[in-house]
């Protein structure tokens, strides 16, 4: 396995203002079996944290069941309060432009990237995947590439007031409530259209922190539109449960076991839309 770090602001010189560092993770299996035109695809992973930090629970936890699938994996580390909108989508954007430069040199299959995000980066990834041909982005990435698909794990969705996570949209934003031009600018399930791409969406029933409202009406709003989707709602369950199992919680209960089934679901899931 091949594991490097990059910097944005390196290859970007417009990130990365006020001192900001978003960082790529790049993971990469090591052998390609002489096979020159081999091409595997590939997983952006936007972490957690409710936009006030970036989770280590849903960042190499996960690349590494990724890249035993056979993905070229990559961790976005994007920046977070008090920076505020549009600097993270941004910076997804520019990640999915550096995996596109580097698509020959790291076998990456540039029609196969999907974006994979947890709670509030399930938000960042469901915003890019609605959004990555609106004038914030194309105002710096003229050409911003849409992705193959995503996975959205108990996701930040809607910014309706009492049926959201508060706190993610002020630290998006840098104030609540929202104004309703925000609210509706913030709640994905509006966002949708449609060259969104398909998603695989999970969350847990019992979730207190980001209610399951969130993944119900953003597979609606996929189906209004005939998008592929598959939505797992599992019975039990706290939110933030990653991988669950021990690598990322302390006390495994008899839902963990039943509800880690959702990495081998998402991962079937892809293989299958690639040949639909």
């Amino acid at each position: 396995m091949l594991v490097k770090k990059l910097q944005l602001k390196e290859y970007f010189q417009f990130l990365g203002e006020n001192g900001d560092n978003p960082t790529l993770e790049v993971y990469l299996p090591d052998e390609v079996m002489n096979r020159p035109d081999f091409r595997r695809p590939c997983m952006l992973i936007c972490p957690g944290g409710g936009y006030e930090y970036c989770s280590t629970r849903e960042a190499e936890p996960i690349a590494l069941h990724f890249l035993a699938e056979g993905f070229n994996v990559f961790v976005l580390w994007y920046t977070c309060a008090p920076a505020r909108f549009p600097t993270q989508i941004r910076e997804v954007a520019a990640a999915m432009e550096l995996i596109h430069k580097n698509a020959k040199e790291w076998y990456c299959d540039v029609e196969r990237i999907s974006i994979m995000g947890f709670s509030a980066g399930g938000h960042l990834a469901a915003h890019y995947s609605t959004s990555f041909d609106c004038s914030e982005i194309r105002e710096i990435f003229p050409e911003s590439k849409a992705p193959a698909a995503s996975v959205l794990c108990y996701p930040v969705i809607s910014a309706v007031e009492g049926k959201c996570h508060t706190g993610s949209f002020q630290n998006l934003t840098g104030q609540y409530p929202l104004t309703t031009t925000q609210m509706e600018r913030f709640s994905l399930e509006l966002a949708v259209k449609e060259n969104t791409p398909p998603a695989y969406i999970w969350h847990t029933a019992e979730d207190d922190c980001v209610p399951v409202y969130s993944s119900l009406v953003y597979a609606n709003a996929l189906s209004e539109y005939k998008i592929p989707f598959e939505l797992r709602i599992f019975p039990e369950g706290y939110h933030g449960l990653a991988t669950c199992d021990k690598k990322t919680i302390d006390n495994i209960e008899p839902f963990c076991v039943y509800n880690r089934d959702w990495i081998k679901d998402a991962v079937n899931w892809l293989k299958y839309m690639d040949k639909a």
